[in-house]
């Protein structure tokens, strides 16, 4: 993601044309943008909502904290995550997506530009405009490239839906609300009271 350049060019993409990761590193746009299976996804044109981001910040410091030592990192947005599925050159990876929070254990995927290759959890908090994004682009490609955990949380409800994957394919759980302490699987003992985390945002 390119951004805040004193000359930005006009759009360099169309709603038709098929983008790689080595197009997306030509870009000088002012906005954040995402590229999934060859086609452009622009982000909310506002910047997110004060609970997105109080979530987001919340949660990713939860994961930071308990990772702290352990060999898994967490990272938040905007952070690209690369998901080659035949070959890790730039012109061969069709999906390029910033995650609002991404836990990686495998460091050899992690290079200065990011990750490539499939974090090991994933959480996308929905804002408004972005949910049939969030809900099936990204569902369809974390699935198919093995992205082990999709944590989906729903500011509004105060609740979140955690997909396992299961012989490639998801497992969703039941909604999880207040009340509610959820778990990884993936993470060991990792989790999270949602009374207590939501207790905490306004």
């Amino acid at each position: 993601m390119v951004s805040n350049k004193k000359e930005l060019v006009k759009e360099p993409f169309t709603e038709f044309g098929r983008y790689s990761y080595a197009d997306y590193l030509t870009w000088e746009i002012d906005e954040m943008v995402e590229i999934i299976k060859g086609k452009v996804f622009r982000t909310a044109a506002a910047a997110p909502r004060m609970k997105h981001q109080q979530i987001v910040l919340r949660l990713g410091s939860a994961f930071l904290h308990y990772l702290e030592n352990k060999p898994c990192e967490a990272f938040i947005a905007p952070f690209d995550v690369r998901l080659p599925v035949k070959s890790k050159k730039n012109e061969d990876i069709f999906t390029v997506v910033q995650p609002d929070i991404c836990v990686v254990c495998d460091r050899s995927k992690l290079d200065e530009a990011g990750c490539v290759g499939a974090p090991d959890l994933i959480v996308e908090v929905l804002s408004p405009g972005n949910n049939k994004k969030e809900l099936q682009n990204k569902y369809e490609v974390y699935e198919e490239t093995g992205i082990q955990e999709y944590w989906i949380i729903f500011p509004s409800e105060e609740a979140l839906i955690i997909n396992t994957l299961v012989n490639g394919k998801y497992v969703p759980s039941r909604l999880f609300t207040r009340g509610d302490i959820v778990k990884s699987e993936c993470i060991s003992d990792f989790k999270v009271d949602l009374e207590d985390f939501f207790e905490k945002i306004n």
